[in-house]
């Protein structure tokens, strides 16, 4: 089996072909420069861009079906939702996409399996790079509670201390009794 390495990965490539002969497509990006993703993540100020390795090798899956593997390794930065201050995110994962010749194709293979692409044109690798990156992404990113600045303990009040609503009561029956 002849494995194929470029340094940088063509924009573009065919699928089907990368999967026959067990091809690889590899680079490393500045994840704020994908435009989708670029509205998910920041670039601290005092910290080294962040970098993601990606590469893209093609082959069979279990069932020897044309598939690609797709790595990701490296880490973003995201917007922490309680403090609002710069989160690392550390991306490390392999994702398999099962290769779709056509759309009939596509939509019987949709139906069992979690991840199908369509491979009749050439595809994107930054593309799939970028859809990978924004479903790695943790919805409501967060500190750890011990580490997030705006995560304080929460403030305790007297036991013995009015309850906001008494008062709010109070003041309604004095409006009813002077009707």
């Amino acid at each position: 089996m002849k494995r194929d390495v470029v340094k940088q990965a063509p924009t573009r490539f065919d699928a089907m072909k990368l999967a026959e002969r067990g091809g690889r497509v590899a680079g490393e990006v500045d994840p704020v420069r994908l435009q989708r993703l670029a509205e998910r993540v920041v670039q601290p100020s005092d910290a080294d861009p962040a970098r993601i390795q990606w590469s893209i090798v093609g082959g069979w899956d279990a069932q020897g079906r044309p598939a690609l593997t797709l790595s990701l390794d490296g880490m973003l930065f995201v917007i922490c939702q309680r403090c609002l201050r710069p989160l690392t995110v550390t991306v490390a994962q392999q994702t398999e996409l099962l290769l779709a010749r056509d759309e009939a194709e596509l939509a019987r293979l949709d139906v069992d399996e979690q991840e199908v692409i369509l491979a009749a044109a050439p595809i994107d690798s930054l593309t799939l790079v970028e859809d990978e990156l924004l479903l790695s992404l943790p919805f409501a990113p967060c500190h750890a509670m011990d580490t997030c600045v705006a995560a304080a303990p929460p403030v305790s009040t007297p036991r013995d201390a009015p309850s906001p609503f008494a008062r709010l009561a109070g003041l309604k029956a004095g409006s009813r009794s002077r009707s």
